[in-house]
């Protein structure tokens, strides 16, 4: 048994969901699939899944397995990129881990300039809410923080963005515009609701001056709440009412007249995004050219609490 041809495919089903989806991005069949994870659950001594008609799913065994499997995979490929680094043309996969957020509306716009210049690299993005514990299983993890972040981890800040109200001109043009954060009663609220897991669950509506000052908390009572900010900006471009949402995601509606930006001397929040790397020695080129393409299209902040890498 090729043992680590055999982790390799472990790894794989788990990823892809199932022997038949595995099979089908390794090229395999999915017999031979099956194969080889049984063969190496019979060289391990323990069962590594749990099979059932409708699911997959990781023993604890398998769980613990799986860990250490991706680790040495990850480090398999910095072996070969180490080896490799004389060469002009970058080559091998960039592991990245992102926020739907960050994924849609960061990275993707950039994709197909760094393809140009990296034509010899696989981009393999996952996307992940709450991308944060898993860091360790990727080459770099994409995440947004806010200025209250107490994170010890390894991370390069690569921009800010601000949280702002906003809301489309056809709604102000019958709700009115307010000027002052406490004129925001009232009008229809389109609130994002942070999931319970996250560090922001129960966060008020408080605005921040510009300019340094004292906050000011308004009570606002949603006429929809979710979790989804792509909800939240097309509620607001058909006219649904206010909303919070990153200067990210609303800087071309800005640009364009579809929004408006409201109280431009308040900001709900700053967050920081940072390019967050495992805690291994050795950075890939990959890696690192990657982080200084994306570092080009805008400003770094301060690095807050996270360990600059």
């Amino acid at each position: 048994m090729d043992r680590f041809s055999s982790m390799r495919v472990f790894q794989h089903v788990i990823d892809e969901g199932g022997f038949a989806s595995a099979a089908r991005s390794l090229d395999m069949s999915p017999a031979g699939v099956t194969r080889m994870v049984a063969a190496l659950e019979e060289h391990l001594g323990v069962r590594l899944l749990q099979r059932t008609t409708r699911k997959l799913a990781l023993t604890d065994a398998g769980e613990a397995y799986l860990q250490r499997v991706r680790s040495i995979l990850h480090e398999v490929e910095d072996a070969e990129s180490a080896a490799a680094e004389h060469t002009r043309e970058l080559q091998g996969t960039l592991h990245v881990l992102a926020t739907p957020v960050l994924a849609s509306y960061f990275l993707s716009p950039r994709i197909a300039t760094w393809h140009a210049r990296h034509p010899g690299v696989l981009l393999d993005l996952q996307i992940d809410p709450f991308p944060q514990p898993r860091i360790e299983e990727f080459d770099v993890t994409f995440l947004v923080v806010d200025e209250g972040f107490d994170g010890d981890i390894v991370a390069r800040p690569l921009a800010t963005t601000d949280w702002i109200a906003c809301a489309s001109p056809d709604y102000l043009l019958r709700a009115g515009t307010p000027d002052a954060p406490e004129q925001l009663r009232g009008h229809t609220y389109l609130k994002f609701q942070w999931p319970q897991n996250s560090g922001h669950y129960g966060r008020q509506t408080r605005l921040q001056p510009v300019g340094g000052g004292d906050a000011v908390e308004v009570d606002l009572r949603p006429a929809l709440q979710t979790t989804s900010f792509d909800v939240l900006l097309r509620a607001a471009l058909d006219g649904a009412g206010i909303t919070f949402l990153s200067r990210l995601l609303v800087a071309s509606h800005l640009e364009r007249g579809s929004l408006v930006h409201l109280l431009p001397d308040w900001v709900f929040g700053r967050f920081t995004i940072y390019a967050a790397l495992p805690t291994r020695k050795f950075m890939p080129s990959r890696t690192r050219a990657f982080l200084d393409f994306l570092a080009e299209f805008g400003p770094r902040d301060g690095p807050g609490r996270a360990r600059s890498e």
